[in-house]
């Protein structure tokens, strides 16, 4: 919508919706489309609205493509997680640790196939190994195309450089979503942005506290969830401190800690780099 509106030589001011909540103070009628209308343009008269950053177009096109990815992703993970409740239902072996994405648990599959599935039964796992290897060579083209963009964008490239776990396309969701001067005017807003903030309160007075929020980009989240994991590895520089929370609690809350820390990390780099983080190496 920003876009059509800046083509047509419209001036765009998008509001930021949680600070621009907190400016109405208390409610003290019924919230409808025509009051926060109201508000949004008395605050913009009187120089006061909150406004969100509106990302150039090689943004929104990153971020698409991250999207998609992230979609392929869950897709591919959905076609696994079918071809074993197959097996499972029909009473079939287990095929071990590597499951299908080896060259083993596919042998494994064929015979299991074979000699313990109902002809109904090879016929879904037929249809879902068709799927997954559409899905995989999809996914490989999109993750050679994203990873070309990452090196070739500086905001990408330095967290790469300089953030453990961080590689081209945790890098780029990075710089896609947090990247840009003046972005966040700390870091704790970019944690609270990407969603991995505790929650304490729910309007609604049903959810209790201590829930992610899960607000924000879930291409983002993700990332930094998957680069939070990698500090179980032992020369992680921030091992100790994953292996002390994993111990004490488990091993999800540790690597949930950690992304925190990679969020705060890049909003700074970025900070840093300002509008330089968008452009090309």
């Amino acid at each position: 919508m920003a876009a059509e509106l800046a083509a047509a030589g419209v001036q765009v001011h998008l509001a930021e919706p949680a600070d621009t909540a907190a400016a109405r103070g208390r409610k003290k009628r019924a919230k409808t489309d025509r009051a926060d209308s109201r508000l949004m343009r008395e605050l913009l008269l009187q120089g006061r609205l909150p406004e969100c950053w509106i990302p150039p177009e090689q943004v929104l096109e990153c971020r698409a493509l991250l999207e998609t990815y992230h979609a392929l992703r869950r897709e591919h993970t959905a076609w696994v997680q079918r071809a074993h409740a197959v097996l499972f239902h029909q009473g079939a072996a287990h095929l071990g640790q590597g499951g299908i994405g080896t060259a083993e648990g596919r042998k494994l599959l064929d015979r299991i196939c074979g000699e313990q599935l109902s002809p109904a039964g090879r016929q879904q796992i037929g249809l879902y190994l068709r799927m997954l290897e559409v899905t995989e060579a999809e996914l490989d083209a999109l993750r050679a195309q994203l990873a070309g963009t990452a090196r070739r964008l500086r905001g990408a490239k330095a967290l790469q450089d300089k953030l453990y776990g961080v590689g081209p396309i945790t890098g780029l969701a990075l710089t896609c979503w947090l990247g840009g001067a003046g972005r966040f005017s700390s870091a704790r807003k970019a944690v609270r942005f990407t969603g991995l903030d505790i929650t304490v309160y729910s309007s609604d007075g049903k959810r209790s506290p201590g829930h992610l929020s899960r607000q924000g980009p879930p291409v983002l989240r993700w990332c930094a969830y998957e680069a939070g994991k990698t500090h179980a590895r032992g020369p992680a520089p921030d091992h100790r401190y994953y292996a002390q929370v994993k111990d004490r609690i488990d091993g999800k809350r540790a690597a949930l800690s950690e992304a925190r820390k990679i969020i705060r990390q890049a909003c700074h780099l970025l900070a840093e780099l300002g509008d330089d983080a968008l452009t090309a190496v």
